[in-house]
């Protein structure tokens, strides 16, 4: 199972649904506020071998390839949505290679509309 790193725009509540895995937030690591290319060096020289994050960005700034740090980017990143998708991240992490990039789509529930509210009428 490979060492996973969560960057700090996912929910941390995340790292509890990756089970079976050694799963470690940006925030454990101290950190906070470094991003992209720093990010991926950073958690190569720390020993993860995959890197999740909600920053669709990161695939055009940083090329993973040749990078011992695979890349897993999710579409979305509110809570409600990443616990719906926990699955599909699961997957996207079996056989994942080194300098490999996968993206994750999830998708947002249905928001039902509500019918306005009755308003009495004027006679």
């Amino acid at each position: 199972m490979p060492r996973i790193l969560l960057d700090e725009n996912l929910p941390i509540a995340l790292k509890r649904l990756l089970t079976g895995h050694e799963v470690a937030t940006a925030k454990d690591m101290g950190w906070k506020g470094i991003q992209n290319g720093a990010l991926l060096t950073l958690a190569q020289q720390s020993g993860f071998e995959v890197l999740i994050t909600g920053d669709k960005n990161l695939s055009y700034q940083q090329n993973p390839v040749g990078r011992t740090v695979a890349l897993v980017v999710l579409s979305e990143t509110q809570w409600q949505v990443v616990r719906s998708g926990s699955d599909r991240i699961l997957e996207a992490l079996i056989g994942i290679a080194a300098g490999s990039y996968r993206e994750v789509t999830l998708a947002r529930p249905s928001q039902v509309r509500r019918p306005p509210p009755n308003r009495p009428e004027n006679g």
